[in-house]
């Protein structure tokens, strides 16, 4: 079995290289970063803003205000009224979203490639002259809460991972939730909103990303005239918020109407550097750390990455008698600009506790600790891997959100081919090594989500304002 892993790994990896257009990146004048893929199969294209600021670059009092940008980037310049973006790419034939993460702020657009000159130009409108109203901004702030209500508010177990955050996190800015906590959405003004617009969404803070049926000469002269117009402003100094290492264990019970207990444990772990994918980064002051952050993204992998995993066969499918748990998961961050955590989960079987499935879960760990993997467990998850990032080519905008990202986390264009062999190339060795290393309780939280009554005669809320996105 392992040599026909071995095997297909071979074939696939040699799949993804022919599959794999030549990327094309460039600086304009301002500082802005422009990024093209070509990708001939189909005549469609997908255009990608994407600011490297988040929700890590709030301060405490303004949490939120990086998503409710984005929002506002929807609410019109001085030639474009309010709403009327969505509206001018649907009447092209596209379709347009946005997104807000802990890292990154993104727009876009996939359109006929041959709109790609309107969208273009609507994007670099509104990023360098986005106005409105007060009034626009306190019914889109109203919308902004609903969003929270409804994903955070109404979800016993978003709530729970909200407070687990701030408990897990004391100086990283990672503690605060994205949508921002209630208090300060009721407080935020629309000159918070402003000035956090004004401070980021610089040229030299951005980058533009096209996939797709286009021609790299033609979106560098297009990129240059809509995008390289906009003025040089420098990009604001970001202050280290070096997370303080914890010493000892956190815990947190968390009261709320559900149906299932639940559990979660969250172990501090290294992230993988940019600079450390580098031919001569093998004597970096941070390569050890950057290789066992590869090894525990392949250990997740060998305990929850395909159906059959070891946490689905023996807590949930009870091979030998041992179930004890309706699911149980694991899931490893490797890059961010923030710390990153390990996270065991799951929900207890009928009979059985919160604590018991916590021990299943640590002792998955444990054993693997102390007997290792198996070559066929490693070339399985690798194989796997491979295979998907062969099938994604499929989509042009997941290879323009695959650019996007890799620009915000500083890889280089090959970034994701790079990740994909230093994943392949972790040993057996270093998984045991790193389910040995990183699992005391010393970096560890663990939050429980307590099932209590619900309400007598409580129904679930319907939305009073239309969600977005």
């Amino acid at each position: 079995m392992a040599s026909l892993a071995a095997l297909l790994l071979a074939c696939v990896g040699t799949s993804v290289l022919a599959q794999t257009a030549p990327v094309s990146q460039f600086t304009l004048a301002n500082g802005m970063t422009v990024i093209v893929k070509p990708d001939r199969r189909a005549p469609t294209a997908v255009h990608m803003l994407w600011l490297r600021v988040g929700s890590m670059d709030e301060v405490d009092g303004t949490s939120g205000v990086a998503h409710v940008v984005e929002h506002m980037l929807f609410k019109g310049t001085p030639s474009v009224k309010a709403g009327e973006f969505s509206r001018r790419v649907a009447a092209l034939g596209g379709r347009d979203n946005a997104f807000t993460s802990r890292d990154a702020t993104g727009y876009h657009q996939q359109i006929p490639a041959g709109k790609l000159e309107e969208v273009m130009r609507l994007e670099a409108d509104r990023f360098a002259n986005n106005q409105w109203p007060d009034d626009e901004f306190r019914r889109e702030i109203e919308v902004v809460k609903e969003e929270r209500r409804l994903r955070t508010e109404d979800s016993p177990r978003a709530l729970m991972y909200e407070t687990a955050n701030a408990v897990t996190f004391m100086a990283s800015p990672y503690r605060r939730p994205i949508v921002g906590w209630m208090s300060d959405l009721d407080a935020m003004t629309p000159a918070d909103v402003r000035e956090f617009y004004r401070r980021w969404y610089v040229p030299a803070n951005a980058a533009v990303v096209v996939a797709g049926d286009v021609d790299v000469a033609q979106v560098k002269a297009l990129a240059e005239k809509y995008y390289g117009a906009i003025a040089a402003r420098p990009v604001p100094v970001r202050k280290p918020r070096v997370e303080p290492e914890q010493a000892g264990i956190r815990r947190i019970d968390f009261k709320a109407p559900a149906s299932q207990a639940y559990v979660s444990m969250a172990f501090k772990i290294p992230s993988l550097q940019p600079t450390d994918l580098a031919d001569s980064a093998a004597s970096s002051p941070t390569a050890a750390a950057s290789s066992d952050a590869l090894a525990l993204t392949v250990l997740a992998a060998v305990l929850d990455g395909y159906g059959g995993a070891r946490l689905d066969r023996v807590l949930v499918q009870g091979v030998g008698g041992t179930r004890v748990a309706d699911s149980a998961g694991a899931y490893s961050g490797l890059l961010g600009r923030g710390p990153q955590l390990f996270v065991l989960d799951g929900v207890p079987a009928e009979g059985k506790t919160t604590a018991q499935v916590a021990d299943a879960l640590r002792q998955q760990v444990a054993r693997i600790a102390g007997e290792g993997v198996s070559e066929a467990e490693l070339n399985r998850v690798k194989t796997q891997w491979v295979a998907s990032e062969t099938y994604k080519l499929d989509s042009v905008f997941n290879q323009a959100r695959e650019l996007g990202s890799n620009w915000v986390q500083g890889l280089p264009l090959d970034g994701s081919a790079r990740v994909m062999a230093a994943l392949r190339r972790v040993t057996a060795a270093q998984v045991q090594a790193v389910a040995a290393r990183y699992f005391g309780d010393d970096q560890l939280t663990v939050a429980t989500l307590v099932p209590q009554p619900a309400a007598q005669g409580r129904k679930p809320r319907q939305p009073t304002t239309p969600i977005r996105h």
